[in-house]
């Protein structure tokens, strides 16, 4: 089975990625994984991924701050994942778990030093040879 989720790297006006750490008894407890979620029924991936961040973070972003970044293909025992992951530079409020999780800002080359979940590590590879620690962006 196929299963497609949605992730996105929230950046910040220094250049730090929001990392969410998941939740005790959740899949991969403690391991960090960049924010999103699956897909509901006749939802498009960026509708899927502002719903998510506001279910999870308590932040909107509109569906035109997301620039497609990369995806990711990778077999867990019981099922195989697809996720494309997104950059969003912009979005209203300001990021607070709302779902029992851990949230840190991260600098892109410090992404590996956190224990991901597998299919997000290939993502913080791309994340930093791509993206240069100190690339300030407005907000």
């Amino acid at each position: 089975m196929v299963l497609l989720v949605v992730a996105c790297a929230l950046l910040d006006a220094d250049g730090r990625i929001l990392m969410s750490q998941r939740p005790a008894k959740s899949r991969h407890a403690g391991l960090w994984e960049f924010p999103g979620g699956k897909l509901e029924k006749g939802e498009r991936p960026e509708q899927a991924l502002k719903r998510e961040l506001w279910e999870e973070l308590g932040v909107e972003p509109c569906e035109e701050c997301f620039q497609a970044f990369s995806f990711v293909s990778h077999q867990y025992e019981d099922f195989h994942l697809l996720m494309p992951l997104y950059l969003c530079r912009q979005w209203d409020g300001i990021p607070r778990p709302k779902e029992g999780q851990v949230i840190k800002w991260v600098f892109p080359d410090r992404l590996l030093e956190l224990e991901l979940v597998p299919a997000d590590i290939p993502l913080a590879h791309e994340i930093r040879d791509r993206i240069p620690r100190g690339q300030r962006f407005a907000k």
